[in-house]
């Protein structure tokens, strides 16, 4: 199949498959006949599982190792297994950092609640970002 019969197939786009082709993730044949890639099932499959990957939070050079290791007959599984525990710590931190962050975002909305909108005026960009710093009596935590 072409690029964009693989790209249709998989419910990506056809500049997907090109650069996932361009970077090593999949390695069609070229049609000797006319010089087009040429994608068979194992592409497919391959692609599927670069998705689901994807789907998992993988970043492309890290499918690339596990794609690398399994054409060479040796398992990804325990890369795999470290790479999901490492990213399940960073999620949990990003978690943290967002709830924090929505916690400073409702605490700069209510200060704002009965303050009226400011004009520049040389010393002064948005007198409500900068009460959030300016107000000891309503700190947002940093």
């Amino acid at each position: 199949m072409r690029v964009s019969e693989l790209a249709r197939s998989t419910g990506v786009s056809a500049d997907a498959v090109r650069h996932y082709t361009r970077i090593g993730l999949l390695a069609p044949e070229k049609d000797p006949d006319n010089g087009y890639r040429r994608f068979n099932g194992k592409d497919l499959s391959r692609l599927r599982f670069i998705l689901q990957a994807k789907l998992l939070g993988f970043q492309l050079e890290e499918i690339g190792q596990i794609l690398g290791m399994s054409d060479h007959g040796r398992t990804p599984c325990p890369v795999v297994r470290d790479i999901v525990q490492r990213r399940i710590v960073e999620t949990r931190q990003r978690l943290a950092e967002m709830r924090a962050l929505q916690a400073r975002l409702e605490q700069a909305l209510a200060l704002w609640a009965e303050m009226p909108d400011g004009v520049p005026d040389g010393h002064a960009v948005c007198a409500l970002i900068e009460a959030t710093c300016d107000d000891p009596a309503h700190p947002l935590d940093a």
